[in-house]
């Protein structure tokens, strides 16, 4: 049996459904001439990956390529070339992926791990049950961004929020926090905002963000029109629910378009996303155009234009300082692989500490030594 490569211009084709286009055949042609299978992995687990393929869904070992790089390790999202027989049958390549989700890991060693890959659209679930945190959307937007996905800002449970007024309120506040993205009140329990989800996931792949108790598995079920993901109530005090999805799962929605559900993150440490960030706080950039100096820091610089609008009014003080975190930590993160900058931050640092000892000295009435 010989394996042609395949075309969106073949409405039969068995993978349109998971997202496949002229483009990813074309990255596959090569692979099909040495009688592989073309699959979209729909869940990865020890070492082994459930690949969707012409052929239907199989089981097959991804051991030929998980490399030593914790980036190109197979995920969720990724397409790839699989032998047609085999027991278990053999991934032997990815194609190249077109947007990637990446947070840094808790390890010392400060590697990142990819959450998805292939993935259109980042829906940042937020729940209404609890105080809105948007220092941490503001995180997941800077990886989101980063990806190459575009954000979407979902915050569920809004049924909770029975005053229109206040929820319009809550809904305002992240749109400040998230310039460029589209915020959406959503209720699982009455219906609210889910034809227009629904309409939005419908076109592409789309991965579902958020923490534990942010309603992510109800709010999967909902797309999905079954209750396909296992859903634990979140926890009154708090919230917080228990981790109901253990592993990413590629879904096709019945209304089109396809969904990653993932476990709630407890961490969300950046990777290397200074774009990222800089498109979360786009206001300030554009601020950043007007101070006098090319180089300004926004610290304590004459003719600091963000500064200035911290003084009036305009820019909350609170995303500067959100700001001013979050690219403090992306510098950490990149200078743990990166010696040049590594060096160039020790140097900062250094002068940063000579130079508080001297203003100290300064206001105790001495001299700096």
């Amino acid at each position: 049996m010989s394996h042609l490569p395949f075309h969106t211009s073949t409405p039969q084709h068995t993978l349109a459904a998971y997202g496949w286009d002229d483009g990813y055949a074309a990255d596959f042609a090569p692979y099909a001439e040495q009688g592989l299978l073309p699959g979209r992995v729909v869940r990865v687990d020890r070492g082994q990956a459930d690949v969707f393929t012409t052929d239907g869904l199989i089981r097959a070992d991804t051991a030929l390529v998980t490399p030593h790089d914790p980036l190109r390790v197979i995920c969720t999202g990724d397409w790839a070339a699989v032998e047609p027989a085999g027991d278990p049958q053999l991934i032997r390549a990815l194609l190249p992926r077109r947007t990637a989700f990446v947070r840094s890991t808790s390890s010392k060693r400060s590697e990142g791990q990819i959450l998805a890959a292939n993935v259109d659209h980042a829906i940042i679930a937020v729940s209404l049950a609890v105080e809105l945190d948007l220092g941490r959307i503001e995180r997941y937007l800077a990886l989101a961004w980063e990806s190459g996905a575009q954000p979407l800002v979902v915050l569920t449970k809004a049924d909770l929020v029975p005053d229109p007024t206040g929820l319009s309120y809550l809904v305002e506040d992240v749109e400040t926090t998230a310039p460029g993205v589209q915020v959406l009140a959503v209720s699982s329990e009455t219906g609210q905002g889910l034809d227009v989800l629904a309409a939005l996931v419908a076109d592409g792949t789309s991965v579902l963000l958020g923490a534990s108790g942010a309603g992510k598995s109800t709010l999967a079920n909902t797309l999905l029109g079954a209750d396909v993901m296992e859903v634990q109530a979140a926890r009154d005090v708090d919230g917080k629910g228990r981790h109901t999805t253990t592993t990413r799962n590629l879904l096709v929605l019945p209304g089109g378009g396809v969904l990653i559900d993932t476990p709630g993150l407890r961490g969300v440490g950046l990777w290397d996303s200074e774009a990222g960030v800089g498109q979360v706080f786009s206001e300030i950039a554009e601020l950043a155009e007007q101070c006098r100096f090319h180089d300004c820091g926004h610290g304590a610089e004459p003719g600091c234009a963000v500064l200035a609008a911290i003084e009036d009014g305009s820019l909350p003080e609170r995303r500067l300082e959100s700001w001013r975190k979050l690219m403090r930590e992306n510098q950490r993160i990149v200078a743990k692989t990166d010696a040049r900058l590594r060096q160039e931050m020790l140097r900062g640092w250094k002068q940063l500490s000579v130079e508080g000892r001297a203003n100290m000295a300064v206001k105790r009435g001495g001299r700096a030594r």
